[in-house]
């Protein structure tokens, strides 16, 4: 049985290619064995990865999204052997044509048919996305009978409405059954470990290869204690 990771969430700019990489890591360093896809057509971020050798969709017909071209996910994620996994990173541009297409050919059955496992990864951010993210969320609860895992990233504020942190939203407490697990990316001053975690996303490079570089020292401490946080979480998480 392999093991399939969606990342899909409408909102744009929330980390969803974060997720991807930092899921693809923990994998690589478990010794699995992981195959990468990037459906992105406007910001194939997760694609820039050389580490991960990401299989970068062509899902264009001229200016348009042809969803016949999600047969190539499929025909990937069939060929998967035992015991690998799967880490696809989706673009908000190609969120709702990726889940139209997996309910209207039941794609979600043929591979539980086929013995494989599917989990989906959402994100819900804090600051002006916070709504956005939650319809996402809501949207996906909606449409899957799957595992979900929620991502909270607190980078662009806290994760709060009226006084209430997530776990008393609406969104949770009438769906906690349906969630695998709340994702907690660890919270961190922006001047020092925000700069530097985002720096290491536009150079697309892993928090090993961080470690190996040239980087001034303070700089690769604290990358090293974000990652180790990070990978607390999500062995916690079941990950």
């Amino acid at each position: 049985m392999a093991t399939i990771n969606m990342i899909l969430q409408g909102k744009g700019g929330v980390g969803k290619s974060l997720v991807a990489s930092i899921l693809t890591q923990h994998f690589l360093e478990s010794g699995k064995d992981v195959c990468c896809v990037d459906t992105d057509p406007v910001n194939a971020t997760f694609a820039g990865y050389q580490k991960f050798n990401v299989t970068a969709l062509d899902i264009m017909n001229d200016n348009d999204i042809d969803s016949r071209r999600f047969d190539q996910l499929v025909e990937l994620m069939m060929a998967l052997p035992d015991d690998s996994e799967m880490v696809i990173d989706n673009g908000a541009a190609t969120f709702v044509p990726l889940a139209s297409y997996l309910a209207d050919n039941d794609v979600l059955g043929l591979l539980y048919e086929s013995g494989h496992q599917v989990n989906i990864h959402s994100v819900v951010t804090g600051g002006q996305a916070l709504p956005d993210t939650l319809n996402g969320l809501r949207s996906i609860i909606n449409t899957f009978e799957v595992p979900i895992y929620v991502w909270l990233n607190r980078f662009f504020g806290q994760i709060v409405m009226k006084g209430k942190g997530f776990e008393e939203f609406k969104v949770y407490q009438n769906n906690v059954d349906r969630l695998a697990a709340l994702v907690r990316i660890p919270q961190k001053k922006k001047e020092t470990f925000g700069k530097d975690l985002e720096n290491l996303l536009t150079s697309k490079i892993t928090f090993q290869e961080a470690q190996d570089s040239d980087l001034p020292i303070m700089t690769r401490q604290r990358l090293k204690m974000f990652w180790n946080e990070m990978k607390t979480e999500l062995v916690t998480c079941g990950m």
